[in-house]
């Protein structure tokens, strides 16, 4: 099943090259060799378009420029930190909720993450797609489990095979009765948007199936002129859109950050879904916020912005446990105030998006 395009050849994989264009200083080749010589490293010409060089903060820089900081752990950092391993069955399929299965087809990306929490199982020198055996072993196991109504197929970047090879793949996806939901995880149409063409537009529809797409993006300069022309073929198309971000230090950990990203999303058709918060992955600490920090802008955001532009803000529980709301609390009991007769309700607090509390039901 190795049949990777092979397209991005000005993509600057090496140091050296971050250094020649501007994009790292030369007075840290030597620590960006060794984080390069253990971490992929991918910068498309697109996102190296982004990046203000000028800017030693810029938040482009800090998401795909490699940092000597990489190399230091922290504790509880993993090399699984979701515990996909925990939940693999056979290679390639994450059964982690009973109605849905992650489908891990690659393991190459048209860039590389520096908080990417697959980071120790992505890139050159690791396998680079499913063989032949194990992608029909994978197909086996959905065929055989009823209950998965959606497959997620993530990597690696699933929009870095050709549209002939993935048009086979929803096919054969679409033909298991029992599959209803094919939801492709992507970050290509902002950082190699000229991928999604007609012919890849026309590889992820497919009869018998509905097709979702989730957008990553986590800046609102990622979504150049020509990222938004890749969701509109894609939107134009008839093919639903939803958001996923993380929320990462110096990147959009600021409430007008997120309040543009969003609107931003919106704008172009894209639903915001999650809100990650950073995962445990090693070398990631230094771009990872605290969760009480995520509360206090997700406080923030719903006071902005409308309820088309509020994502979940989410944490993946370590060991693979899976996803829960981490987002503020807005409702607790007021013990202090009964039920009305004849009302059957319960007393509650409720605090609004300016932080003024109210009691529900009011008091006559």
């Amino acid at each position: 099943m190795n049949r990777i395009d092979p397209k991005l050849a000005a993509t600057l994989r090496q140091p050296a090259d971050l250094v020649a264009r501007g994009l790292a200083k030369t007075a840290d080749l030597a620590d960006l060799e060794r984080v390069a010589a253990r971490y992929a490293v991918a910068v498309t010409p697109e996102i190296a378009g982004l990046i203000d060089t000028e800017n030693p903060d810029d938040p482009i820089a800090r998401q795909f420029i490699p940092s000597a900081l990489e190399l230091v752990g922290a504790p509880g950092e993993n090399a699984d930190p979701i515990g996909d391993d925990a939940h693999s069955p056979v290679p390639g399929i994450v059964h982690r909720y009973p109605d849905r299965v992650l489908f891990k087809l690659v393991h190459v990306c048209a860039v590389y993450c520096r908080f990417c929490f697959r980071r120790e199982m992505v890139g050159p020198g690791k396998e680079s797609a499913l063989s032949e055996a194990a992608y029909r072993d994978a197909l086996d196991y959905i065929s055989g489990h009823r209950e998965i109504w959606e497959v997620i197929l993530t990597g690696g970047d699933p929009l870095m095979l050709s549209p002939r090879r993935l048009a086979e793949i929803m096919a054969d996806l679409a033909a298991i009765d029992h599959v209803k939901i094919v939801r492709i995880h992507t970050r290509v149409p902002v950082a190699a948007p000229a991928r999604i063409d007609a012919e890849m537009v026309a590889a992820l529809r497919v009869a018998g199936a509905t097709t979702w797409i989730a957008v990553h993006a986590n800046h609102p300069r990622e979504l150049s002129d020509t990222a938004r022309t890749a969701c509109a073929q894609l939107a134009d198309a008839g093919i639903p859109l939803v958001s996923q971000t993380v929320l990462l230090r110096g990147v959009n950990d600021d409430a007008a950050v997120l309040e543009a990203l969003m609107r931003a999303f919106v704008e172009n058709r894209i639903k915001p879904y999650y809100l990650h918060h950073g995962d445990l992955a090693p070398g990631t600490a230094h771009l990872r916020t605290s969760i009480a920090e995520g509360q206090a802008l997700m406080r923030r955001l719903r006071g902005r912005v409308s309820g088309l532009c509020q994502p979940e803000y989410v944490l993946d529980i370590p060991g693979g446990h899976g996803k829960a709301p981490i987002g503020p609390h807005y409702l607790s009991q007021d013990g202090s105030q009964g039920c009305e007769p004849g009302q059957g309700e319960t007393g509650y607090r409720v605090t609004d998006y300016c932080g003024d509390v109210h009691l529900y039901p009011p008091k006559p």
